[in-house]
């Protein structure tokens, strides 16, 4: 039997919120999330608290710094670079402060290598993406960087087991050949699906947190990712069409777990919490797995990232994913 390192009955975010005070975020997610809390990320400070930007600083001699266009790589470390590390730092500041006692699992999310290449644009302009050479240095640099991270967080968290959260919502764009190129005019060539495990498996392999793929697009990789060494596939329970099917219900099987958005992560009225729930129900039916099964292997979220909602919305949608996993879980008692 495949065991998690979260309790039957879980729910947990993906990753950022509105506003601007990490201890205020911090303290909602502790209060609404106290299974699987995780590290908020906060976008609203600006630049460097973005994904792309917050992944940047943890890169190991791979400084970067803002232009009109976007990131880029630098000759050295700038101002830019330093704003995301700051932000950072701040971040796990409060962290250990308030939740340095804390004893269950506990996530953090960084970009995952293709997300990062197709967002950071080289010296010249090009993205990092149409490089080889260069998205073989930034994989190895984030691995690099992204163990050093994991090891911060444990050292100041001692007691918790960490599951680490690689966002790659531009992976499908990858794989398909569809990321545009830094003018817009044009399409980077697509990757092929070994490099692209590859390098997700290089990073994954970097540290011993418990490995989690966020992927929010449509058209998820799902048996890329598993190769790669995911142990949970974080992704909108609304873009699970039936064709995938036969791949979702081959990493149910293999013990993958699934971290399903079932609720809105941007200002909307909630239905009845039986409603939320059904969806969930629906999807575990088509493939026949015990109800039981569903709560043990199945975590509620937010569809994506909360940055744009309103702080009331956060909160609702916090506890409804919470009422969620626990009514799913007691039905299944």
């Amino acid at each position: 039997m495949t065991s998690f390192p979260w309790q039957a009955g879980t729910a947990t975010g993906v990753g950022s919120y509105p506003g601007e005070d990490p201890a205020e975020a911090l303290r909602i997610v502790l209060g609404e999330l106290p299974d699987l809390p995780h590290l908020p990320e906060l976008p609203a400070r600006g630049p460097g608290a973005d994904l792309a930007g917050r992944t940047a600083g943890l890169l190991v001699e791979m400084p970067v710094h803002l232009e009109p266009s976007g990131w880029r790589f630098s000759d050295r470390p700038g101002r830019d670079t330093q704003r995301s590390r700051d932000h950072l730092a701040r971040d796990l500041d409060v962290l250990e402060e308030l939740a340095g006692g804390h004893d269950g699992p506990f996530k953090i999310q960084v970009c995952g290598p293709w997300t990062l290449a197709a967002s950071i644009e080289l010296r010249h302009g090009d993205r990092a993406l149409k490089d080889p050479g260069a998205v073989r240095d930034l994989t190895a640099s984030l691995a690099e960087g992204v163990a050093a991270h994991v090891a911060d967080v444990q050292r100041r968290l001692p007691a918790v087991q960490i599951v680490l959260q690689l966002d790659e919502p531009s992976l499908p764009a990858a794989l398909a050949g569809t990321v545009p190129t830094a003018s817009g005019f044009s399409r980077l060539r697509a990757i092929e699906e070994p490099i692209a495990e590859e390098a997700l498996r290089t990073v994954i392999d970097a540290t011993d947190a418990y490995p989690v793929v966020h992927c929010c697009a449509r058209n998820v990789p799902y048996n890329l990712l598993r190769g790669a060494g995911a142990k949970a596939l974080s992704i909108d329970l609304r873009l699970v069409p039936r064709r995938d099917d036969d791949a979702v219900g081959e990493a149910i099987d293999a013990g993958i777990a699934l971290l399903l958005g079932a609720v809105p992560a941007t200002d909307a009225a909630l239905p009845p919490l039986k409603a939320t729930a059904e969806p969930v129900r629906d999807l575990w039916r088509r493939f026949g797995f015990p109800p039981k099964q569903l709560a043990e292997q199945v975590v509620i979220t937010p569809t994506c990232g909360m940055a744009g909602a309103s702080p009331r919305h956060v909160r609702a949608a916090l506890k409804r994913s919470r009422e969620t996993a626990r009514m799913l879980h007691e039905a299944a008692e």
